[in-house]
């Protein structure tokens, strides 16, 4: 299934995440932001169960804001994956 949903309070516009039917992550895209360490997200969240990406990416903070583009897609997947159930 794949999942598209916008950013809120990052330089990031949208995000898509293909996540399989045992639960993986097959694919991330992110438009905007700062393009190599959405690059490098997608790379290390690919493969991995999108529970434990969630897990691992909830909560991370950039600068002074109170969320970050990791913890925008953590939230995002958590929801996404709560409509689905």
């Amino acid at each position: 299934m794949t999942y598209t949903f916008r950013p809120r309070g990052v330089c990031s516009q949208e995000m898509r995440v293909e996540v399989d039917d045992a639960g993986i992550i097959q694919k991330m895209e992110v438009l905007g932001g700062c393009s190599g360490n959405l690059q490098g997200i997608s790379a290390l969240v690919v493969g991995m169960p999108a529970q434990e990406a969630i897990h691992r990416l909830k909560g991370i903070r950039c600068g002074a804001k109170s969320t970050s583009c990791p913890d925008q897609f953590a939230c995002g997947l958590e929801s996404a994956l709560a409509k689905q159930k």
